[in-house]
């Protein structure tokens, strides 16, 4: 279901359709999909692929409250995208494409403490994450109940709350480039977020009408 959506099969779609689009949802999936394309040309490297898809979802989903530079309000932003797609996913098609994928990159990622935002705090010597552990565990049975009861939002909530967690590490200078040490949080993060977002842009394009923000980088001539 998934793999059919590659660049050129969301960007004829696109080009089909776009005189439909309300402007600024038009130039998010504009940009969304040229970030799509970008990262199909990175190859074995998942460290660029990842960014680039990285971007691909900030293009899909961002408005201004992400530039108030206050975590909350990005996660809720986060969380607000996610609840728009599911609602309008009457196939479900978010959550069966994390179902296939259950047993392989997504339960990888979810396993991986290294990608899990307490262990690090507990790591870098921050009081009351002498937890951790418990936490990780506590974590990864709500997601399974969450994934379990079909709750798309919450499932995704918790797996983007991991790939965050890859994207500081990446786009702070937190790792080195193809460094032998993360490639299995990197590997898995771009393979969930290359079978996700072209899904995500999809739905959009099948829902013009909603509301998915404005873009806070319009084009200005």
């Amino acid at each position: 279901m998934t793999d059919s959506l590659s660049f050129s099969a969301l960007k004829e779609k696109q080009r089909a359709i776009r005189a439909g689009f309300p402007e600024t949802m038009g130039l998010r999936v504009h940009r969304s999909i040229s970030w799509i394309g970008r990262a199909e040309s990175c190859g074995d490297d998942h460290d660029a692929r990842f960014i680039f898809l990285w971007i691909a979802f900030n293009a899909a989903y961002a408005d201004e409250r992400e530039f108030q530079w206050v975590a909350p309000g990005e996660r809720a932003a986060i969380v607000d995208y996610f609840g728009k797609l599911v609602a309008r996913d009457e196939e479900r098609r978010v959550y069966k494409a994390l179902w296939q994928r259950f047993s392989g990159p997504v339960r990888m990622l979810m396993e991986n403490r290294f990608v899990f935002n307490p262990f690090w705090q507990h790591q870098n010597g921050i009081d009351g994450f002498e937890d951790w552990e418990e936490r990780f565990r506590t974590s990864s049975r709500s997601f399974a109940q969450a994934f379990q009861a079909g709750d798309s939002v919450r499932v995704l909530s918790f797996v983007f709350d991991r790939l965050y967690v890859l994207r500081n590490q990446l786009v702070h200078g937190g790792s080195t480039w193809n460094s032998g040490v993360n490639r299995a949080q990197v590997r898995d993060g771009a393979a969930i977020l290359g079978f996700l977002l072209p899904v995500f842009v999809d739905l959009m394009m099948d829902n013009p009408k909603e509301d998915w923000g404005r873009p806070f980088y319009p084009v200005v001539e």
